[in-house]
């Protein structure tokens, strides 16, 4: 869609954003644009690593409050709305694939929700970061508390949510919301990118599923299903390739099969 483009660097895929004029806000139709094309990068074999971020100089200001108005004046609207929401965050959350948001500019409530979906959070010193949903008497939604009480634990959470406070880069990184501070923000997700990409993806994916489970605290996932994913990388091409580059001292070219 024409308000998300999609380009490609060989293994690494840049996601942006753009509607910079509204610093980014996500109309319904991004919601559901976003998702579909994340489930869409999740199938493909030869994308490694995922790079979100916003054209011009914000990151996302969260969801379009124009739209409110409309889309969430009734409980059939909200249903749909908040469904399309949680249905993004969960297609990002749940990418078989490391994701990385670099994040300049605001980076508020909705946008925040995007962040916290993704493995990573680089920020560059314009990055503000806050929740306002208690100033517009909205519950924050489920899928996006649960990853902001995964990031930042249990007493920021609270902090974020019950304040509705903005905070600058700094603020965010003593909270944990950002993993490394950089100037640019863009460069330094391609280098964190780079280097994911040349690992075994079968490796990451199954430590991500099983990280993200236990963070959670999902007891859904089974022994037989965690013992499922050791087995598919231990019987794997790649794990042959790693042993035999191991042994013949060189770099491997991991096939993701």
């Amino acid at each position: 869609m024409d308000r998300i483009n999609v380009t490609h660097n060989g293994p690494i895929a840049l996601v942006t954003l753009n509607r910079p004029q509204q610093n980014n806000a996500m109309s319904l139709a991004m919601w559901q644009g976003l998702a579909t094309i994340f489930q869409e990068l999740n199938k493909k074999t030869d994308t490694r690593v995922v790079i979100l971020h916003g054209a011009g100089t914000s990151f996302c200001a969260g969801a379009d409050i124009s739209e409110f108005g409309k889309l969430r004046s009734s409980p059939e609207n909200l249903g749909v709305y908040q469904r399309a929401v949680d249905d993004c965050i969960e297609a990002i959350t749940s990418i078989n694939k490391p994701t990385i948001a670099a994040v300049t500019g605001y980076c508020l409530g909705g946008g925040c929700g995007l962040a916290t979906a993704c493995d990573f959070r680089l920020g560059d010193k314009s990055a503000q970061f806050g929740i306002p949903a208690a100033k517009l008497s909205i519950v924050y939604g489920a899928s996006e508390t649960e990853n902001l009480l995964s990031v930042v634990g249990l007493p920021n959470a609270k902090r974020i949510l019950f304040m509705a406070e903005r905070m600058d880069v700094d603020q965010a990184h003593d909270m944990g919301l950002v993993d490394e501070i950089a100037d640019d923000v863009i460069a330094l997700a391609n280098q964190w990118a780079t280097t994911m990409s040349e690992l075994a993806p079968l490796s990451i994916a199954g430590a991500k599923t099983l990280l993200n489970a236990f963070a959670k605290g999902d007891r859904g996932l089974s022994a037989e299903d965690s013992g499922a994913l050791i087995r598919h990388a231990s019987l794997s091409e790649d794990y042959t390739e790693g042993r035999a580059a191991y042994a013949e001292k060189r770099t491997p070219i991991f096939k993701n099969r």
